[in-house]
């Protein structure tokens, strides 16, 4: 399985994409091929002595993070990204892995491979992790500001698909991120998507808030991605912040102390936080894209990008779009009969 990483994107690029594309070949066996500005690529690989062979595709335009994507995207034809997805189209590659510029990577994934036919608007998927075993995914978590109640339907449909074929859920449970469990709470976007997922066949289990996602309330939680993405990232910062009061409380004599007495408690601690750290999860699929196309952290190190390679070729292995492609007619059909 070939995998390409776009290796400009992302706020480390490309020293921290070129060492956990390393990682993932060293320790996954990914063939991985890096995807950038060949000379740059090539004098960071040489950095990893010993590093296994990787291809290098020059790619000499990057698409800076500040830039509007449907402009860079016509502006410059050879960025990374691009290239990166020219290479799946072409199928050299079995999936694409970016920790760039997450509106030109949906762009481009739109551009130069289309949609899975029956999906409206492809969705981000955040995959995050719960009390529980399992974890739960949240989507759409930015890729549409403005939804429609059949998107939603949509999204449910695609995130259970990712969690049972990918995450190995049977019957994901999917939930719908509202203000209240009640019946009747929510703004006019989920009253009205309500009876599209309750006719759907999926395991609905009913409004879901906030604070019930990480309580694995649920196994797949729909939102549009205004609401998703705020979502994330409040989970992120809090989670940081944890990490950071933890580590303030251990420095100096006083932390060393406690260290000395607390040792099995500071271990728990540091463990709950790489439960909860999102460079464990690696990235976020782009579902309804018509191949495998995986958005990591802006600011992804080296672990979080070995991860998103990972992620890739689970995604890949397990036969998602595959699935995808035969499922989403469902939506489609539910969508039709409940529309006057």
């Amino acid at each position: 399985m070939r995998i390409a990483v776009d290796a400009m994107g992302g706020d480390q690029a490309p020293e921290a994409i070129v060492s956990g594309a390393v990682a993932a070949a060293r320790e996954l066996g990914a063939d991985v091929v890096l995807v950038g500005r060949e000379a740059r690529v090539r004098e960071e690989l040489a950095r990893h002595r010993g590093a296994p062979a990787l291809e290098i595709v020059d790619a000499p335009e990057v698409i800076e993070m500040h830039e509007a994507p449907a402009m860079a995207l016509r502006r410059k034809r050879r960025a990374s990204i691009v290239v990166a997805v020219e290479l799946l189209k072409a199928r050299r590659v079995d999936a694409v892995v970016t920790a760039g510029h997450t509106g030109a990577a949906m762009g481009a994934g739109l551009l130069g491979l289309g949609r899975i036919p029956g999906v409206d608007r492809p969705a981000i998927a955040a995959v995050l992790p719960t009390q529980t075993a399992q974890p739960a995914i949240l989507l759409d978590v930015g890729a549409n500001v403005d939804c429609k109640p059949h998107h939603l339907l949509q999204f449910a449909l695609m995130g259970s698909v990712y969690a049972n074929r990918v995450l190995g859920t049977t019957s994901p449970r999917v939930g719908l991120l509202s203000n209240g469990t009640e019946e009747g709470k929510g703004s006019e976007l989920t009253l009205a998507a309500t009876p599209l997922l309750r006719a759907s066949g999926l395991n609905f289990v009913g409004n879901v808030e906030a604070r019930d996602v990480f309580l694995g309330v649920a196994d797949v939680v729909v939102c549009d991605g205004f609401v998703g993405n705020v979502a994330l990232k409040f989970g992120q910062g809090l989670a940081l912040a944890i990490r950071n009061i933890v580590k303030d409380e251990l420095r100096g004599l006083r932390g060393k102390l406690l260290r000395l007495y607390l040792a099995p408690l500071v271990g728990s601690i540091l463990r709950l936080y790489r439960r909860i750290d999102y460079r464990e999860y690696g990235g976020a699929p782009l579902l309804g894209i018509d191949g495998v196309v995986i958005v990591a952290h802006g600011s992804s190190n080296a672990r979080a990008l070995r991860n998103a390679v990972r992620v890739a070729a689970e995604t890949v292995s397990h036969g998602f779009v595959e699935e995808l492609r035969s499922r989403m007619p469902q939506a489609q059909d539910i969508t039709l009969e409940r529309t006057p």
